[in-house]
Order: structure tokens, then sequence, then C-alpha cells
């Protein structure tokens, strides 16, 4: 296959299965959902998920995505496992146990998987290390990787169709054909464009289209022209904030036509239109320091999408804001190895039912369920700072 920059497709791929009611803009409404009037009350669910078949393993929880039929779509890093853990797949085994599970796995709502796929193939160059995965209104799969310079569409079956930037080359944030760290995707219904927080290496979001890969536009902090010149400083002074992102990680796009975004190690969270025009801005926490506060940002399932959920791997929680002004009404979670507890909190994701699913990287290595018990008035909480 010829790769150009920004666009290589397979001809005649097959059109994967539609994909009408899914997270973000597609979100079909929960019965019961939390509102920014009614908070939620999540507990852990101690029995999910099952033993993985075949004695896999999961490396770093590099993205989650649930799909219209709450399936649990999972993309993990291999690499990121020791020798010790996937001692009986060397050669020779020391150990009877385990195997790296594959990069993508699909598990129903009763943690059982019933399709997996990922790695090298012919025709397309696979990450080294995973990150994000999206799936269109289209049923198509979209991921990136966080040291590389690409993102890839799949057909849910794992057949190859689309590759956008070029493998190994990072020309800056203000290139049009060439990626930098692709973390989070999003995909308008009504355009058909591909919002991209392409943001481990580059500063910016970058939309394109979906069909073709072609630039749209971009963005970078505050809506302005990206500089990769400019030095982040520590710790961040909300009085004089940073002009440019630092580590551009999640993305999500809502009902209403608007592009949340957050900027891991800069502890905010801005908003947008869909054109790029800047709207407000939240910092969270924005003395954190380390990996920062603002990892990847999920909706609540009401009508109004009213509740802004933003998991943060470095105070090791769950951040609720209210969607339209971004204040923090409440948060659950603390650091810790055991059940309800996070190590590298990363990702997030909720299911039509509310149950929230929550992977982590790093030394926690895992995806927790968190099943709604109930909700409290707002007017019953104290919210934190």
């Amino acid at each position: 296959m010829t790769r150009v920059p920004l666009l290589a497709c397979i001809v005649g791929c097959v059109l994967a299965p539609i994909v009408a009611h899914a997270q973000g803009a597609n979100a079909k409404v929960a019965r019961g959902s939390p509102t920014a009037e009614k908070l939620p009350v999540y507990v852990i669910d101690p029995t999910w998920p099952p033993t993985l078949p075949n004695d896999w393993i999961l490396g770093d929880i590099r993205g989650l995505f649930v799909d219209d039929r709450d399936h649990l779509w999972i993309i993990h890093m291999p690499s990121s496992l020791t020798d010790q853990e996937i001692g009986a797949a060397l050669k020779p085994p020391i150990a009877d146990c385990c195997f790296p599970a594959p990069p993508v796995l699909e598990m129903d709502a009763d943690g059982q998987v019933v399709r997996s796929w990922g790695g090298p193939g012919a025709g397309y160059t696979w990450f080294s290390q995973e990150h994000g995965i999206y799936i269109d209104h289209n049923g198509f799969v979209w991921m990136g990787t966080s040291n590389g310079m690409h993102v890839m569409k799949f057909t849910q079956d794992g057949k190859h169709v689309l590759t956008i930037g070029e493998p190994g080359v990072n020309k800056g944030s203000n290139d049009s054909t060439h990626l930098g760290g692709p973390a989070n995707f999003y995909v308008e219904p009504k355009t058909n464009e591909l919002f991209i927080a392409d943001g481990y290496i580059n500063k910016r979001v970058i939309v394109l289209d979906a069909t073709t890969g072609a630039y749209q536009r971009h963005w970078g902090a505050y809506g302005k022209r990206p500089v990769d010149t400019e030095k982040y400083a520590y710790p961040v002074n909300t009085a004089t904030p940073p002009q440019q992102y630092s580590t551009l990680h999640g993305l999500v796009g809502t009902k209403d036509g608007l592009v949340y975004v957050s900027d891991r190690r800069g502890n905010r969270i801005q908003v947008f239109k869909q054109n790029g025009e800047y709207l407000m801005e939240k910092f969270v926490r924005p003395e954190t320091g380390g990996a920062g506060s603002g990892f990847s940002l999920q909706l609540s399932r009401d009508a109004e999408q009213s509740l802004l959920y933003l998991i943060d791997g470095t105070n090791e929680r769950v951040w609720i804001l209210r969607r339209k002004d971004l204040v923090i009404l409440d948060r659950f979670g603390r650091p810790g190895r055991q059940s309800g507890e996070f190590i590298r909190a990363h990702m997030i994701a909720i299911d039509s039912q509310n149950r929230m699913y929550t992977g982590e990287a790093g030394n926690g290595r895992r995806i927790q369920r968190w099943i709604l018990k109930g909700t409290r008035p707002l007017s019953s909480v104290t919210p934190p700072r």
C-alpha cells in the first residue's frame, strides 16, 4: 500500500455496523441519570470484570469506550507489561502465567471478551504506545499513540481503513499534514469531522475529515495559534495562565455542538465551539505537579449532559463539574490499590445503565466498574475546593 502524509486508505474497505447511540453527542439518554441538581452516588462493583481468557493480562489502560450495545472497548499497552507479569510468554517460559492480551478488546456487559485484535499487520504501522479509542457514528474504530505521530481507523473486526499522519515524522503543532502524540478523539456526526487531542507532542486540537483525513483547521490554548517553543512553568499560576497547552489529553464533544478538552499537566479544562472559538476555562487543583490533574473527560447521560466528569491520575479522583459553567460540584475516589481506589487513574467511560468504567495506567493496570447506587440533591453536598 502506498502511504502519503495525513492519508492512506485501503480501497474497498468493509463498512462496520452503525453505532447510533454511543458516547458524546451520540449518547442515548439513560433513565435515572445523575444531573447537575441530583449528583451521583457511585459504589464499586467488586464482581467485575471476571478473569480474562487464555491467561491474558492487561497492561496500561490507554483507552475506554462504550458502544450502543453497552459493550466496553478497551485499548491497552502490552509493551508496559514486565517479564514477571508475562512469564509464560517468554522463550523459554519462566512462569505458568501470563500472556499479554491483544491490544484491542471488546467486552460485553458481563465482562466476557467477544472480540479481540490489534498489533502489527500488512499495510500499516502499529503503535509502540497505544493511546485512545473511539467508535464513531458509522461504527469505525479510531486509535492513536502517545509517543508516535499517527492515528488509525479500523472496522470493528480489525480491518485497517485509514492512516492519518506519518509514523515517525513530526513537523510541529502548525503543520497540517502530520501529527504529534494524538491522545483522544471525537467524531461529529453532523459533519463527519474528526477532532483529535493532538497533545502529547504537539499542543493543539486538530480537525480533519473522518472519511478522507483531509485537514480542516486547528487551534491551541484559548483558540490561538499554538507555539511549540514556549516552555511550561510549574506550579501553574491561574492569575497569569499558560498560553500554550502542556499535554492536551482528554476530548469530548457534546450534543449542543461544544468541544471540551483537558490539558493534563496544565491542570485545566477548556471549552470551545467546533470552529475553535474559545468559551471558558477551569483549573482543577492547579497546584498539582507531576502528571497533572487533567486526564480524561466524560459526560453524564441525562438529556442536557449537565455533568462533566474529569478523571485525575495524580490526585486519584473523579471530579464532577457542572458542564455549563465548569463549577466543581463533587468528587470521589482516593489513592490506593483496593477496590474503589486508584493508582494512575487514566480513562473513564459511562454506559446506558449509568455504569461507570475507570481505567488505570502505570502500576494500576486495571479496569474497575462503578454502579450508580442513587443520587443526592446538590443542596446536600459541600463542594470541594
